[in-house]
């Protein structure tokens, strides 16, 4: 393969398509895709393992969605909010024991072979319940993998397992991958790991660390005239000040998962030729919570948790952190998921006097000094907001005489520092909601988790009652009743306090308007990209 020279200023040099500045009718018109081209955006992260069936985030799924596919994509208008993929049709059994998918007809994997019911078998069976980070739960309970033929694959499960669950999990947590390139070996050190293999749009490429990551059309793509694009590269930006000037000077012409940051949205909004675009995330809403470790005397103690919660005012946190492209949170179901949410739960509104009060009422008075007690508290560092909200924490705090000190990690040192080795008091989490709160939700409350598991209860919490709650209604079949079981589940842990959930936001991009069929479904950015287009 030949090598990619590339350059910030080089990026788009060729290409007369890349460099119109024809203005393109906002979202929502509909244009006639054009052909060819290569799209260039901005990544702020290298991940090495490009295995979105083992590591289901939305950093790896950024890239390797378009190279590996699920067996069903979010949609806005799909029946229950799904779209066929290389699953044409899914359909569960009444008794909860099992789901048949029929999957499409004619896909081959990018080497040439042909993808079957033997590839979802293994995928499914081989890595996505035993070492998926997310799958470990959703598949906990799979037990086998009937093929009758090579389009029919039949999930069979020892446990009733709702349908309800299996199908909200299907665009994040069923990446299929080759089975005649997995099955010998550690499936952990594949090489198709960090150059996979899949069926989608595009092929990978190359990767020059530092650089780009690229990918090359797939001319035998089973989409009818599918991709559009001829390439796309994620070019290396990791300061989110250089993803601006590199969409204002032309030399990219996209900037996802808020690339931009929100301070310079006004200004670059005005740009001729950009646009700045909200949608396309609805699917992946993060959560900006406040990890607990009720291992400490006082933290386990619920008034001093409610005295938080009242110290926090999350108005002030959406309009000045979050500029407003944010919403408060009422608890660990975000507002804007139309299955699950509800209002109805115990609210703490922001009042410093109450939450004094509270802390008095729990013992802790104030010293001469004014301080009744010390706290670690350390802030995640993958977004500006999380460390922004951990300044603004820290004087909350100071307001009510908790005298916060604050640590700062690097990613991996915060992971091991919070969800191993528990060295922490207080820490501010981003989990993602990812449709159901079985996938990635329940998990931040209920106890027995394995020390190490990111985004888990590492804080030592136990409630008898919250965790049968969230059993019952982990094997409920009937989706009405499966729901009421999580509005309980959401009053409950409003009520408890295990964590505090402060607000929920999802994120912005920005692109040159010559780039076509933008933000098209709820997860966009992390979708395959087949019918996105450049306008020439």
């Amino acid at each position: 393969m030949s090598e990619l020279t590339i350059s910030r200023r080089g990026l788009l040099a060729g290409s007369a398509l890349l460099l119109t500045s024809t203005a393109l009718p906002t979202i929502g018109f509909a244009q006639t895709p054009k052909k060819g081209g290569r799209l260039v955006l901005a990544a702020d992260s290298e991940p090495r393992n490009l295995n979105p069936a083992i590591v289901a985030s939305n950093g790896v799924f950024f890239i390797s969605s378009k190279i590996v596919e699920t067996l069903a994509e979010a949609s806005f208008d799909g029946k229950d909010g799904l779209a066929p993929r290389l699953a044409l049709s899914w359909e569960g059994a009444a008794d909860g024991l099992s789901v048949t998918f029929k999957l499409r007809d004619g896909v081959k994997w990018h080497d040439g072979k042909p993808f079957t019911s033997a590839d979802v078998a293994f995928s499914a069976l081989q890595i996505w319940k035993p070492l998926q980070n997310l799958g470990r739960t959703v598949f906990k309970d799979l037990q086998a993998v009937e093929t009758p033929d090579e389009l029919t694959a039949i999930f069979k499960f020892a446990k009733p397992t709702p349908f309800q669950l299996i199908r909200n999990a299907l665009p994040a947590l069923s990446s299929v991958v080759p089975k005649h390139l997995y099955e010998v070996g550690k499936i952990e050190d594949n090489p198709a790991n960090n150059a996979p293999v899949g069926t989608g749009p595009f092929k990978f490429a190359e990767y020059k660390a530092g650089q780009y990551y690229r990918l090359t059309r797939n001319d035998a793509y089973w989409g009818k005239d599918e991709p559009y694009l001829d390439e796309i590269v994620y070019q290396v930006l990791p300061d989110r000040t250089s993803a601006a000037a590199a969409l204002e000077a032309e030399e990219i012409q996209l900037a996802a998962f808020s690339a931009v940051p929100l301070a310079d949205l006004d200004r670059i909004s005005k740009v001729p030729g950009l646009k700045v675009i909200t949608k396309g995330y609805e699917g992946l809403t993060y959560q900006l919570v406040v990890e607990i470790n009720h291992r400490r005397k006082e933290l386990a103690d619920l008034k001093v948790r409610q005295a938080i919660a009242h110290a926090i005012d999350k108005d002030f946190v959406v309009k000045t952190i979050f500029l407003g492209y944010a919403a408060t949170a009422t608890g660990p179901v975000p507002k804007n998921d139309p299955q699950f949410y509800t209002a109805d739960v115990p609210t703490y509104p922001f009042d410093v006097a109450k939450a004094n009060a509270l802390l008095d009422e729990a013992g802790y008075k104030r010293a001469d000094d004014g301080k009744r007690f010390a706290l670690k508290l350390l802030p995640a560092p993958y977004f500006n907001e999380t460390k922004q909200f951990g300044d603004y924490l820290r004087q909350a705090l100071a307001a009510i005489g908790i005298d916060a000190e604050i640590v700062n990690n690097d990613s991996a040192a915060h992971i091991k520092a919070v969800y191993t080795d528990h060295a922490f008091d207080l820490a501010v989490g981003p989990p993602v909601f990812r449709g159901d709160p079985a996938i990635s939700t329940t998990i931040l409350v209920q106890s027995g988790i394995p020390d190490g598991v990111p985004f888990s209860n590492q804080g030592g919490y136990k409630n008898a009652d919250l965790d049968a709650l969230i059993v019952k209604a982990s094997e409920t079949l009937d989706a009405s009743a499966r729901t009421e079981l999580y509005k309980e589940f959401q009053k409950k842990v409003a009520a408890d306090l295990p964590l505090i959930n402060v607000a929920e936001w999802s994120f912005i991009s920005v692109a040159r308007d010559t780039v076509g069929n933008i933000a098209n479904n709820p997860r966009w950015a992390v979708s395959n990209w087949a019918d996105t287009y450049l306008e020439s």
